[in-house]
C-alpha cells in the first residue's frame, strides 16, 4: 500500500478504551504501508503514542457530540459549531488528499459529512454503540452512520445497537486487539486484605458506585476487602466523583476504597489485585475485562451485552445483573471463598482472551478492510 494515505479523525487526545484502540489501528495501518495522518482537537497523552506508532498528528479544532448535547438548547449550539467547522474539515481533506477517511467514533458525524461531500471513501469505527436510552438518542447517534461507506463494529452488541444504520455488505465486526502485558503474570497469591480493582471512567454508566456498595456489604459480613478505583471523570462530571469520595469516607468503608486516578499501563494495578470488578450498566465490549483476563485475575462483571462477548458465566468469569450490589457481593464472596474456582476461571479466561483479542489478528482484519476500501 505504498503511497496510500489514511486520514483519521479522533474526538480527543485522551487514552481510554477507543483511544487506545486507535493506537493499535495506527500500528496496523502503518505496518501495512499506509501513510497515516491523525487529527485531534488538541495535544494530550495520546498524541505521543500515535507518533511512536508512525502517525503524523494534526491539531484541528472541531466539536464532539456528547450525550449532554442531546438537550434541544445544546443541540442548537452544537449544530452551529459543526456548521462552522465543516469548511475547515473539507479543506483539510482536500489538502491532505487521503485515499480513505477513517472516523474513529460515532461522535464526529460532521467528519462523515465532510468525507461524503469530498467524495473520499469513509470508514467509521463504532466503539460506543450501547443500546440507546431512547429512540431520540439512537437516531441522533446512529443516523449519520449512513454517510459512511463502511462501518467497523467492535462487537455483535454494537452491530445490534445501530440497527438500520447497518446495511448488508458495508459492516464488519472486528473485535478489539488488546496488547498483552510485557511480562507473564503469576497466578493470584492469597493474602489479606483481599484486593479488588475496578478500572474505567468514574461515571454513572460505568457504575463504580455499585462496586463500592458491594464492598460495604462484604465488609459488614466480615470480609477484609479493599477496592481500588482506577479512572477519572469526564470534565463536568466532578460531582459524581465527589459523591464516591464522600461515600468511601463513611465509617463502614473507611480505609477500604482508594482512588488511583488514571493509570497507564494498567498492569501494575492488576498485579496488585486478586480479582477485578466491572459493574458497567452497558458496554459495547470492554477492554478492561480482557486486560484482567490476560493478567490471570478472575473477573466479576455485569451480564450486559458487551460482557457476554468476553465472558462465559462460570467459565471465564462470573456475571451478575447490573445495579445489584447484593448479587455483586455474592459473586465476589464466591471467588474469595473458593480459590480453586477463581484460579480455574482465571486460566480459562486468559486462554480465551489470547485467542479472540490478539493484536495480530486485529491488525490483519483491519488492514484487509482498508485494502478493500482503497482498492
Amino acid at each position: 500500500m505504498a503511497g496510500r494515505t489514511v486520514l483519521i479523525a479522533n474526538p480527543s487526545a485522551d487514552v481510554y478504551g477507543s483511544d487506545l484502540q486507535l493506537v493499535e489501528s495506527v500500528g496496523a495501518l502503518s505496518g501495512a504501508g499506509y501513510r497515516v495522518l491523525v487529527t485531534v482537537p488538541a495535544e494530550g497523552p495520546l498524541t505521543d503514542r500515535l507518533r511512536e506508532r508512525g502517525a503524523e498528528v494534526l491539531l484541528v479544532d472541531y466539536p464532539v457530540l456528547r450525550k449532554a448535547h442531546l438537550a434541544p438548547a445544546r443541540l442548537i449550539g452544537l449544530a452551529g459549531a459543526a456548521i462552522a467547522a465543516l469548511p475547515r474539515l473539507i479543506s483539510l481533506i482536500r489538502v491532505t488528499a487521503p485515499d480513505a477517511l477513517y472516523v474513529n467514533t460515532v461522535t464526529l458525524p460532521w467528519w462523515l459529512l465532510a468525507g461524503r461531500l469530498s467524495r473520499v471513501p469513509t470508514v467509521c469505527h463504532v466503539h460506543e454503540a450501547e443500546e440507546p436510552t431512547s429512540r431520540l438518542v439512537g437516531r441522533a447517534l446512529f443516523a449519520p452512520l449512513r454517510l459512511a461507506d463502511r462501518l467497523i463494529l467492535v462487537s455483535r452488541t454494537a452491530l445490534a445497537a445501530i440497527g438500520r444504520a447497518a446495511r448488508t455488505g458495508r459492516t464488519t465486526v472486528i473485535y478489539n486487539g488488546v496488547p498483552e502485558p510485557g511480562e507473564p503474570f503469576r497466578p493470584v497469591e492469597p493474602g489479606l486484605p483481599v484486593r479488588a480493582v475496578c478500572v474505567g471512567r468514574l461515571s454513572e454508566r460505568k457504575a463504580p458506585h455499585v462496586a463500592v456498595e458491594a464492598v460495604a456489604l462484604l465488609r459488614a459480613r466480615g470480609y477484609d476487602l479493599h477496592l481500588e478505583l482506577v479512572g477519572t471523570v469526564f470534565a463536568g462530571n466532578e460531582a459524581y466523583e465527589q459523591r464516591l469520595r464522600e461515600r468511601a469516607a463513611q465509617p463502614d468503608l473507611a480505609g477500604a476504597i482508594s482512588f488511583a486516578g488514571y493509570c497507564s499501563p494498567i498492569w501494575p494495578r492488576l498485579a496488585a489485585a486478586q480479582l477485578a470488578i466491572q459493574p458497567s450498566r452497558n458496554e459495547s465490549l470492554g477492554n478492561a475485562v480482557i486486560e484482567a483476563q490476560y493478567a490471570l485475575r478472575p473477573v466479576v462483571a455485569t451480564g450486559v451485552s458487551g460482557h457476554l462477548e468476553t465472558i462465559v458465566d462460570g467459565q471465564t468469569g462470573v456475571l451478575v445483573p447490573p445495579d445489584d450490589p447484593e448479587a455483586l457481593a455474592a459473586a465476589v464472596a464466591r471467588l474469595i471463598d473458593d480459590p480453586a474456582l477463581a484460579a480455574r476461571i482465571a486460566e480459562a479466561a486468559q486462554a480465551s482472551a489470547r485467542q479472540k483479542f490478539s493484536v495480530q489478528r486485529y491488525a490483519d482484519e483491519l488492514a484487509a478492510v482498508f485494502a478493500e476500501v482503497t482498492r
